[in-house]
């Protein structure tokens, strides 16, 4: 007869699964030293020596250094000469048609012929007209409801699902709708300048609001400022600069978005020009009016970099 059989304890498993826990962080801890002092994990070749980084030559070329006044205002000629040059090179040279591609002097004509009729001037004010309104409109709708998305939770879960998809709507898409409800006059162009801006408007606001640091609210909280105290003295005053900026690049969108909705039942503006040139192919007059377009934006954007320059000092 055999010897009693043994049974095996609770305690005796418990004690052989800690010895082999024990083995095994044992070995874990043996191929990582083993790694480190092969200079790396098992298996990857040791990283390649390389000698330090040279230092640039000029500025120019290194990164976010600083440049010199002198090379900042050599560099915005530049940007702008090389571009005429081209103009004129392909002008003179005969390369494009002149009904295609009329030179500098035929666009310099026909521009000085429409401000001698004062047509220029008319349709140029009919065009900032349109666009102050427009979006002027967007950015006292678009400035408190991106404060509002941009401070509060509970306003950012209700409004941006809604906004987010409307964004992706054309504005050109709304022009039968807006005829139908506003008719052929001065408020279907309004309301197209609006609809095109006013949703990204919203929600840049509200990105630049939501930056604001957590600190500093609680700073203001710990030193005994009420909600509307830090709505007003922190948030708003911190998050300024960026809503300029969003505003910047939102009045160019509106400039774009003029010359869409000048064509709806237009008289005068510089859509409504460059629309009737097309018509008989008076290219000379369809240059001239982008150059006066382009010089208007960019005095909106100088003057709109100027007061941020102003009221956001501190800001980076």
């Amino acid at each position: 007869m055999t010897g009693p059989t043994q049974r095996t304890t609770p305690a005796t498993t418990a004690d052989a699964k800690t010895a082999e826990a024990l083995e095994a962080e044992q070995q874990l801890a043996e191929r990582q030293e083993a790694g480190r002092a092969g200079g790396g994990r098992p298996g990857w070749s040791p990283l390649p020596r390389r000698a330090g980084l040279k230092p640039s030559a000029s500025p120019l070329f290194s990164l976010r250094a600083p440049i010199s006044a002198t090379s900042r205002w050599t560099l915005a000629v530049l940007s702008f000469a090389i571009p005429f040059l081209a103009w004129v090179v392909l002008s003179i040279s005969g390369a494009v048609d002149s009904t295609f591609l009329p030179s500098p002097v035929a666009v310099v004509e026909a521009g000085a012929d429409m401000a001698s009729r004062g047509e220029l001037f008319e349709d140029l004010w009919a065009t900032t007209q349109r666009v102050l309104e427009g979006f002027g409109l967007a950015v006292l709708v678009s400035v408190p409801l991106g404060i509002l998305m941009g401070t509060f939770t509970a306003g950012q879960a209700f409004f941006e699902p809604l906004i987010g998809l409307l964004r992706y709507l054309p504005a050109s898409a709304f022009i039968p709708l807006l005829i139908i409800w506003l008719g052929l006059g001065e408020p279907s162009k309004i309301a197209i300048l609006f609809i095109g801006t006013v949703f990204f408007n919203t929600l840049m606001t509200a990105d630049v609001v939501r930056s604001v640091p957590s600190s500093l609210i609680d700073v203001s909280y710990t030193l005994g400022a009420r909600r509307g105290e830090v709505l007003r003295k922190i948030v708003v005053p911190h998050s300024l600069p960026g809503m300029i900026d969003a505003v910047r690049v939102n009045a160019a969108a509106a400039w774009n978005f003029v010359v869409v909705a000048e064509l709806i039942n237009s008289s005068a503006g510089l859509g409504y020009r460059i629309v009737r040139a097309q018509r008989f192919l008076q290219t000379d007059k369809i240059f001239a009016v982008l150059v006066v377009i382009g010089i208007a934006g960019l005095g909106i954007d100088v003057l709109l970099r100027l007061l941020r320059t102003r009221v956001g000092r501190w800001a980076a």
